[in-house]
């Protein structure tokens, strides 16, 4: 990581001691205060490592860790929703997540677990088993990992998100049932954050909304079916604007937002004066 890092500061041309603040997604929840990953299911031994330490070793700024969707989310609302001041972003790519913005602002929750979606039991997940140790997960059923081993045993090839990206830009009827399926499952489970956070959009982004409408599709029929008419009439569900871009954006924005804070500006002033 350090090494891509400076290859993209000399890429850039810039230098390291421009560098004013390093922001970091991981792919599970964070603690974001310290920046250590929490129990990540798809990142094992990696529970409560500090990350910031170890990255502040080799460039002396501040280090800011979140989830990689709640930084996609910041990333996203910044691009293309700035109005907006309450979305949820969807990742839909080899696990499931989402980032929430409620009142213009990035709400991680108590320990930085909030958005968890993947983890929502889904009304057709029983008895699938979740590498979290649960079955019935959103992300046993809807993610690409999910769909690629789905394709298989059906005699498809197919071994990750891309792969079925790909079946379904290329017309196989398997594919995109699957995808289909998969976003209502999608619209399901964001239904019920529908009602409890009334967004004006919902973003869908990650790996698998590159198969064009499909899953947006789903999940919109399953949405509009099951919320209240109140909770939808101006809501609107669409594809990721930001794209790859979304979590550089967030990234950037995160450590922006903390070197301008009152205590950031504080440490600069002091860096600068001595």
């Amino acid at each position: 990581m350090t090494r891509a890092a400076r290859e993209l500061i000399r890429e850039a041309g810039r230098t390291e001691a421009e560098l004013i603040g390093v922001g970091v997604g991981l792919p599970g929840p964070v603690e974001h205060s310290t920046g250590r990953p929490t129990n990540p299911p798809i990142m094992p031994g990696w529970d409560g490592y500090d990350v910031p330490s170890r990255l502040a070793r080799h460039f002396p700024v501040p280090v800011l860790v979140d989830n990689d969707v709640n930084v996609m989310a910041l990333g996203e609302h910044a691009v293309a929703f700035g109005a907006e001041e309450h979305l949820i972003f969807v990742k839909v790519a080899t696990g499931i997540g989402s980032g929430i913005i409620s009142g213009g602002r990035l709400h991680r929750g108590a320990q930085g677990a909030a958005g968890d979606l993947g983890h929502i039991q889904a009304p057709h997940g029983a008895g699938i088993a979740c590498r979290c140790g649960n079955t019935g997960c959103l992300e046993a059923v809807a993610s690409g990992s999910a769909l690629a081993k789905a394709l298989r045993k059906l005699g498809i090839a197919a071994e990750s998100s891309q792969d079925v990206v790909a079946l379904v830009r290329a017309g196989n009827l398997e594919a995109t049932r699957l995808l289909r399926q998969a976003g209502r499952d999608i619209g399901d489970v964001l239904a019920m954050c529908v009602s409890l956070l009334n967004p004006s959009v919902i973003v869908v982004g990650g790996s698998l909304a590159d198969a064009g409408e499909t899953l947006l599709a789903g999940v919109r029929e399953a949405v509009y079916r099951r919320s209240l008419p109140l909770a939808t009439e101006h809501l609107r569900i669409v594809a990721s604007q930001a794209r790859e871009g979304a979590g550089v954006m967030g990234s950037a924005l995160m450590v922006i937002q903390q070197v301008l804070s009152p205590q950031g500006l504080d440490i600069l002033l002091a860096d600068i004066r001595g």
